[in-house]
């Protein structure tokens, strides 16, 4: 059997966000090689700026764990994670940080404030950039060029 690819499940999560009308931003948290959460982005839905896909599976991940640490699993996000959702994946203590589009106006980890680069950061995770990123960037600006 094969292991899925994570970064697709993101995809899919971001894809079905913008169905929805949320900025289509997937997440899936992974452990030992299989889906353990995953989410899109929910803010208007739930009527709350916190909805972020990172923040939402990082919730569903603790809840089947049962543990706010999260030390052996991966993320994978299809947007630069914020500075909000970097702070939770640090506090999480997640593993592995995998994203595929850069958010040079929003994005807090190899842009911005670069969260994990400061010395306040208790922990960070190994980072790995630009996973699924033309596809990630493609169904954004569909999103935002139907809105204009």
């Amino acid at each position: 059997m094969t292991e899925p690819n994570f970064m697709e499940i993101a995809l899919a999560e971001a894809e079905a966000a913008g169905k929805r009308g949320e900025v289509p931003v997937g997440c899936a948290i992974a452990r030992d090689g299989a889906v353990l959460a995953r989410a899109g982005n929910r803010t208007l839905a739930d009527r709350d700026p916190t909805a972020h896909a990172e923040l939402l599976a990082i919730r569903a991940a603790a809840a089947a764990l049962g543990s706010e640490r999260l030390t052996d699993c991966d993320l994978y996000v299809t947007l630069e994670p914020c500075s909000m959702c970097a702070a939770a994946i640090s506090f999480a203590r997640i593993r592995r940080l995998y994203y595929g589009a850069a958010d040079p106006k929003g994005g807090a980890v190899e842009s911005g404030v670069r969260f994990f680069a400061q010395p306040t950061c208790h922990h960070r995770p190994e980072i790995y950039s630009g996973i699924g990123e033309a596809r990630a960037s493609a169904i954004l600006k569909e999103f935002f060029a139907a809105r204009r």
